[in-house]
């Protein structure tokens, strides 16, 4: 049986992000034009010399078959690999040699509050292209740079289904960015950034009041960065388990 969205527990967190991940990486992949590919134990979507190979593990158990063909799509990839693993359970040591683990935080249904008015919900795509810049930037993404507009967040992205993507805005300037996605009941928030610029003016907070605003009703999961924590916790998130993540360099 399927646990209700509104009685998630913390033990459940792990498997909802996997299936989050996935979602936001399928879409991601489709909308760039990538292949994915999906077992029973992960999702893989195939990327080019710039976006890479990006690795969702989906259960704790993957059988031998599975590590094989995760072992050849590393061995062919042409870009940097990255693997996202939520049980903390496999060791992809031999895919991608440096790993560090973040947690995995669950946030009950409930309001926010007021919503933040200075920041929208993309339809344009000017401010799709901002929000790319901004997260670029603020994560110090060098595959993507020189920036080549359309490339990480193309158009596409945004019509995909469950995908928002928000950008909030001071003094008229964008100034943040992030990305929700809601899949099988469950959010999830992605690439919450702010540009370095405006960085202790509340713009991460009012990106993620403006997403969690369309989500009353549902758990929200997100894995958390060591500044990000804080924010999270102060919204109403609570740790479940530790991520381990994976990156050939």
């Amino acid at each position: 049986m399927t646990t209700s969205p509104a009685s998630l527990a913390l033990s459940e967190a792990p498997l909802r992000q996997a299936r989050n991940s996935a979602a936001f990486w399928t879409a991601t992949g489709r909308s760039r034009g990538h292949d994915v590919v999906r077992r029973r134990g992960f999702v893989a979507v195939d990327g080019d010399e710039r976006a890479g190979l990006r690795i969702l593990i989906q259960e704790p158990d993957l059988d031998p078959d599975e590590l094989a063909e995760l072992a050849a799509l590393a061995h062919r990839a042409v870009g940097p690999v990255l693997a996202e693993d939520p049980f903390s359970a496999t060791d992809l040591s031999h895919l991608a040699p440096r790993s560090w683990q973040m947690p995995v935080m669950l946030r009950p249904p409930a309001p926010v509050g007021e919503p933040v008015p200075d920041v929208i919900r993309v339809e344009r795509p000017e401010d799709l292209r901002a929000a790319e810049r901004i997260v670029i930037e603020a994560f110090e993404l060098t595959g993507f740079e020189p920036h080549r507009p359309g490339e990480m967040f193309p158009p596409a992205l945004v019509e995909q289904p469950g995908v928002d993507v928000f950008v909030a805005l001071r003094d008229g300037e964008p100034a943040g960015a992030g990305v929700s996605v809601v899949h099988d009941g469950v959010a999830s928030h992605y690439w919450i950034a702010t540009s370095p610029a405006f960085r202790s003016r509340g713009v991460g907070r009012a990106v993620m009041l403006a997403s969690l605003a369309h989500l009353p009703d549902l758990p929200a999961t997100l894995t958390a960065s060591k500044l990000g924590r804080p924010l999270y916790e102060s919204l109403g998130y609570t740790t479940a388990a530790p991520s381990t993540w994976w990156a050939s360099h």
